[in-house]
């Protein structure tokens, strides 16, 4: 986050149900019955071509197990598609930090070490957002958000705290990188307190944009693209003698612009960042 109106044209910050989405429904891997999408054009050419939108949201309420609650609040299932997808990634990213943490260890035995670290998105990567989409009805707003927020904790994605915690304890600097405002701050760092996020949460190891005051290592400013920022941020920890031999993120965008040796994919089909 921040991120603009749902459900606007895809040149938006953030389109909700976005490319990502409609494109793997384009591709037939969906089945809507009359009106299904059946070919891919920047402009639609005829109704055929979108998906109709109750459905997608319908699908992405099974993919994460909707839960509903007595006082109507929603969650998703720890039993879900989302939940097991989620669980593969994480086991693939524990093999690989085991051996990536061990080279690091043996490396620094013999030489001036370099501290591995980790680098991890937050919303939909370490906090899961689906509470709240559902709560504003796939309808982001930053008012909406920055309510939420402040008196709601949003549950871990599942099984990622446990992944940063035995990370940390295997010897991994652990950096939180977010495209939340720096205004958002303290609750974002309660929050990843409150659901179990055990590692150091100060200024050093959580970043937020700060579009007001920049940091001097962003030479694009306050005008920062994602990638720009979050690849920038990457190496701004790099310089600091840190080895980033993880990145974990839910949009590519958080992915993308190097400054990482590995890069793992959280699931999310509910928006996408350019």
């Amino acid at each position: 986050m921040p991120r603009p109106t749902r459900f606007r044209p895809a040149l938006s910050r953030r389109a909700r149900l976005g490319a990502t989405t409609v494109a793997a429904l384009v591709a037939g891997t969906a089945v809507f019955g009359v009106g299904q999408a059946t070919a891919e054009h920047s402009v639609p050419r005829t109704d055929k071509e979108i998906p109709n939108l109750t459905q997608v949201q319908d699908k992405i309420k099974a993919y994460y197990g909707d839960t509903v609650t007595a006082d109507g609040e929603h969650y998703a299932s720890p039993h879900s598609n989302y939940a097991r997808q989620v669980r593969g990634i994480e086991a693939e990213a524990r093999t690989y930090l085991s051996k990536a943490l061990a080279r690091h260890d043996r490396a620094g035995k013999q030489s001036e070490p370099v501290k591995p670290a980790i680098v991890l998105d937050m919303d939909d990567t370490t906090l899961l957002t689906y509470n709240y989409e559902l709560q504003v009805g796939f309808h982001y707003t930053e008012e909406s958000q920055d309510k939420y927020l402040a008196h709601t904790d949003m549950d871990p994605v599942f099984g990622m705290n446990r992944l940063v915690n035995w990370a940390h304890a295997k010897g991994a600097e652990v950096f939180f990188l977010t495209g939340r405002k720096e205004a958002q701050r303290d609750w974002s760092v309660r929050n990843l307190k409150n659901v179990g996020y055990g590692v150091p949460l100060d200024r050093r190891h959580v970043y937020l944009k700060n579009k007001e005051n920049p940091p001097a290592y962003l030479p694009c400013g306050a005008t920062c693209t994602t990638v720009e920022y979050k690849s920038g941020t990457r190496k701004h920890i790099e310089s600091l003698g840190y080895d980033v031999v993880a990145n974990f993120g839910d949009q590519y965008s958080d992915l993308s612009g190097g400054a990482g040796d590995r890069t793992f994919k959280l699931p999310n089909p509910m928006y996408y960042l350019p």
